[in-house]
């Protein structure tokens, strides 16, 4: 297993339900030997997030700290089967990287194909570039379609550790993120582990995941937590920044 570099999809106490500031969560990131940490708050709709405010004032957060690439973004959230989000593109233009993602408090589903559908929708829109925890069972999916359409847009579906933890009763998670990882591996598509960390010791915890990759045998090459330049090559994110 190689190292991880990069951990995309993480929350600080501006989420509201999560316990480590930026400051702690890059410190944290580094001493974990880390090249790259997104940073990405809820949403609107969910309820005790950062207030839109905090998304128009990103621009004063450096974006290398304690020798850690930065990106500060979001996870947005989709709405319903057409695939609306609750960000519009003025604030989509503002982030460097942007989650999106279903939450069972704020979505509106359908039946299989409705809900596939939506999401292609968002697969599909340029501004997205990681869809996250789609095997977590909020959403009937077709996941043989979703692979396909990521692969098509380069957008990344997530497996998400955080969905697996015991205390969250999702039941078909596992089985829903190894058949993901079954399809990635069978279309040559990468993918990407999220920690979803909401306290700064979660960054890069991948423990509930790294059984599923051993039972699929999934290639380490189709892992973008271990490559940080495919990664962004493959999202179109800049691998620097100036601020």
């Amino acid at each position: 297993m190689k190292k991880i570099l990069l951990d995309a999809h993480t929350h600080t106490i501006a989420s509201g339900h999560a316990y480590s500031t930026i400051q702690e969560m890059a410190r944290m990131a580094a001493d974990k030997g880390l090249q790259v940490l997104g940073i990405t708050e809820h949403g609107p709709s969910i309820e005790g997030t950062c207030p839109l405010l905090y998304f128009r004032n990103m621009f004063v957060v450096p974006r290398q700290i304690y020798g850690i690439r930065l990106l500060m973004g979001c996870e947005i959230n989709i709405l319903d089967t057409i695939g609306s989000l609750d960000l519009d593109d003025s604030y989509l233009d503002m982030l460097d990287i942007r989650i999106a993602g279903i939450h069972r408090n704020c979505w509106q589903g359908g039946s299989r194909e409705q809900n596939t559908e939506g999401m292609i929708k968002v697969i599909k829109n340029p501004k997205i570039h990681i869809i996250a925890h789609p095997g977590d069972g909020t959403a009937e999916l077709d996941f043989e379609r979703l692979v396909i359409t990521a692969k098509e847009s380069h957008t990344l579906l997530e497996v998400n550790n955080h969905s697996l933890a015991p205390e969250r009763k999702k039941t078909v998670a596992i089985g829903n993120n190894m058949e993901i990882m079954r399809l990635c591996k069978q279309y040559d598509v990468p993918l990407i582990l999220g920690s979803d960390a909401h306290v700064s010791f979660q960054i890069a915890d991948y423990s509930h995941l790294y059984p599923l990759l051993a039972e699929t045998e999934f290639p380490d090459e189709l892992i973008m937590n271990y490559w940080p330049e495919r990664f962004f090559d493959y999202l179109g994110i800049p691998a620097s920044c100036s601020r």
